[in-house]
């Protein structure tokens, strides 16, 4: 079985895909992640003093998640035993356990369970994991592209130590393409090389495979054209995990709600790029229209409602303008959130302070025998008075000292607050 395996291994490295081939064989190797491996990296500090425990590595596809737990491995000379969460099932954990408590026991030797794609394991899956990791038997490295705080048990998130692997920057992709020129033996325009560093988004393992597949396109010179990044990768590599979707909405609202089209515009396109459901989009903005614009344009919650009925009608792609055109509107619009203001201290008031009776004067009156108990009695139609508005109370006593609503000068909403100001 081991010349198999040596064999099976030689072949491989001889003949397997590009990235696999240049996986790196010490941490010193690896790029990009000098934050957590460099001379001042927290992670880098627990293996110089062998004292790693379970940790979570969270970061984008193609970062280097899966060489940097096998490396942490051979590094303080624990077993490695991979498991894919996808594939997984509580039995396979708990025999990875039984064969850590046995080489524990047998040899003193550690053992590092690598849980690729953590965040999908269920509950019940999780849980399984913390008597081995609580007690030592196991150190877990877990990997995810997805938010730990949202998908990782509380429980196991907190036996272990969270570290963010960032994107690869221009300077380690570029790193790596000489790697993968060297091993493919061959070249690479300059203007090929930036537009490849910028095609794959920070991923390492696109940038690879991308670069392999562009050789083959580039023929028997082996020199890497543009054209040829362009026949071997026709999309950019766009990551959109939850949490990117968090992320990105909330530069997008706050764009719109900060004024700047241009902005808006991008993270739109961000979002319908990466698949994003449009009708969310569309919710988002008829919510920004009154909690952001609201009186000081009131027309953006219409134009906002038409782009999200337009949706719904015309659907995508064509539908795209609809909802770029509300954006537009809505970021160049005035701006007051005093109608979600004033809707949140009436809230207030009502949860918090006595409910008053409705006055008898705003009553229903319009049943038999509701006049005769008072109903309605006293109330003044406004509409019976040359200026369609009379003064008189409509709130409980307990409230009506209560101011909710006190518009800006913004927009449509000075026009408002001139005609408040006058008649309170």
């Amino acid at each position: 079985m081991d010349l198999f395996e040596a064999g099976l291994a030689d072949r491989l490295k001889a003949r397997g895909p590009l990235a696999s081939r240049l996986r790196p064989t010490r941490l010193d190797d690896v790029v990009g992640q000098d934050h957590l491996l460099g001379p001042k990296g927290a992670l880098r500090a627990l293996v110089d003093a062998r004292r790693l425990t379970s940790v979570i590595l969270w970061g984008p596809a193609g970062t280097g998640k899966t060489t940097i737990a096998r490396l942490l491995a051979d590094a303080v000379g624990a077993s490695f035993e991979p498991l894919s969460a996808v594939s997984a099932g509580v039995k396979d954990v708990r025999e990875v356990a039984e064969r850590a408590r046995r080489r524990l026991a047998e040899h003193g030797a550690d053992t590092i369970l690598f849980l690729d794609e953590v965040h999908r394991f269920s509950k019940s899956q999780q849980d399984a994991l913390l008597p081995s990791v609580e007690d030592g038997t196991l150190t877990l490295i877990g990997a995810t592209t997805e938010n730990p705080f949202f998908e990782v048990n509380g429980p196991l998130l907190s036996r272990s130590t969270l570290f963010r692997l960032e994107p690869l920057g221009a300077e380690a992709l570029g790193a790596l393409l000489a790697r993968g020129l060297e091993a493919e033996e061959a070249t690479i325009d300059a203007a090929a090389a930036d537009f490849l560093v910028d095609l794959v988004d920070g991923d390492g393992r696109a940038l690879l495979t991308t670069l392999e597949v562009a050789v083959a396109v580039a023929g028997p010179d082996r020199r890497v054209t543009v054209e040829a990044v362009e026949g071997a990768r026709t999309t950019r590599a766009l990551a959109y995990g939850r949490d990117d979707h968090y992320d990105v909405v909330s530069a997008f609202i706050k764009a719109v709600r900060g004024s700047d089209p241009d902005a808006g515009l991008y993270w739109l396109a961000r979002m319908l790029s990466s698949g994003e459901d449009p009708r969310f989009v569309a919710r988002r903005l008829v919510i920004l229209a009154s909690e952001d614009v609201g009186m000081a344009d009131p027309t953006s919650l219409v134009v906002a409602t038409a782009a999200a009925s337009a949706v719904e009608f015309v659907g995508l792609p064509e539908a795209q303008l609809n909802l770029a055109q509300a954006v537009v509107h809505l970021a160049q619009a005035p701006k007051s959130n005093r109608v979600m203001v004033a809707l949140g201290a009436a809230l207030d008031d009502v949860r918090n302070r006595p409910r008053g009776a409705v006055p008898a004067h705003l009553r229903d009156g319009h049943y038999k025998g509701a006049a005769s108990i008072g109903h309605g009695r006293g109330y003044a139609y406004p509409h019976d008075h040359p200026s369609g508005w009379v003064e008189q109370g409509y709130l409980p006593d307990e409230v009506a000292d209560r101011t909710y609503y006190e518009p800006t000068g913004h927009g449509f909403e000075a026009e408002v607050a001139a005609r408040l100001a006058e008649r309170r």
